[in-house]
């Protein structure tokens, strides 16, 4: 009887800790979730009191609607290279300062430093050095090249990812360096004594061995890349054209600026679907290498 009222107190105070945490999530998450799945059946234009049932009209319209396509494209493109890049540069850059580089310190600083900065801040930044500073370098130095890549449909992906990775390089590169630092010297020294060169450590050994940051890093990029907005907003608003009109960007368009919020809700739930099936299948898939390795 006492174990079972020990635990019975154990139980309620855990629930105490967790009870906060669990209404706020579902007061922002859970609750909005299902709000915005009911007006997505609806032809709302979020102002009036009355909202006329479609039912699922507005994800027919979604699948048929050019402008929605368009939008996945340029996500999913923004997505598959930044996946790339960040997981790339982040894993270069940890090694490096892992190898114990001189002024390791000072060179994690400054590669850290721009994740400190707000997403709007950046575009900001980058809108300034691709319309102003990087082409007055050029011209200075009579380099006939384009760097306004914010106003061309053909460069502006490649000047969101520069900004993007220039501003989550080193946030990424810290997981990596945390995970590197982590690894026992002694499977390193074992691998060369057994005559291992150094490329053959780094793939059998120190990328095995990371495999739990790689899950965080690949699923934390991905995610946030399908989500991007703010650095939309505050350097190209979606263009030019709809060049660089994310799908989050286009679920802001519909439902706010064009009044269109049950068809904008729809947008939204579908974005929410595609989140959760990316994040479960790369967790699936990724956390079956981490017991592998």
């Amino acid at each position: 009887m006492k174990k079972n009222s020990i635990k019975k107190r154990e139980f309620s105070s855990y629930l105490l800790l967790v009870l906060p945490g669990f209404i706020i999530f579902t007061i922002g998450l859970i609750i909005p979730i299902f709000l915005a799945f009911r007006y997505s059946l609806t032809s709302w234009n979020g102002l009036t009191a009355e909202k006329p049932f479609v039912g699922f009209d507005n994800y027919v319209k979604m699948f048929q609607d050019k402008y929605v396509r368009q939008a996945w494209w340029f996500t999913l493109r923004f997505t598959f290279w930044n996946v790339i890049i960040q997981n790339f540069f982040a894993l270069l850059f940890a090694v490096i300062l892992d190898s114990g580089l001189k002024g390791e310190k000072i060179y994690r600083t400054v590669l850290f430093l721009p994740c400190l900065i707000s997403a709007v801040v950046t575009g900001f930044i980058w809108l300034r050095m691709f319309s102003n500073i990087l082409p007055a370098m050029a011209e200075a130095l009579h380099l006939n090249v384009n760097l306004q890549l914010f106003g061309n449909q053909d460069t502006v992906l490649a000047g969101l990812l520069t900004a993007n990775n220039w501003q989550w390089i080193g946030y990424w590169m810290l997981i990596y360096l945390a995970g590197l630092q982590s690894i026992p010297s002694d499977l390193h020294e074992a691998a060369k004594i057994d005559g291992a060169s150094t490329m053959q450590r780094f793939f059998h050994v120190t990328v095995p061995m990371l495999a739990p940051s790689f899950t965080i890093c690949i699923v934390g990029i991905t995610t946030g890349s399908l989500k991007v907005y703010d650095l939309m907003v505050s350097s190209t608003q979606g263009g030019p054209g709809r060049a660089s009109t994310s799908i989050i960007y286009l679920i802001y368009e519909t439902a706010i600026n064009g009044r269109q919020y049950g068809y904008g809700s729809a947008l939204s739930i579908s974005l929410i679907i595609a989140l959760l099936i990316v994040a479960v299948i790369q967790v699936l898939v990724l956390k079956r290498r981490e017991v592998q390795a």
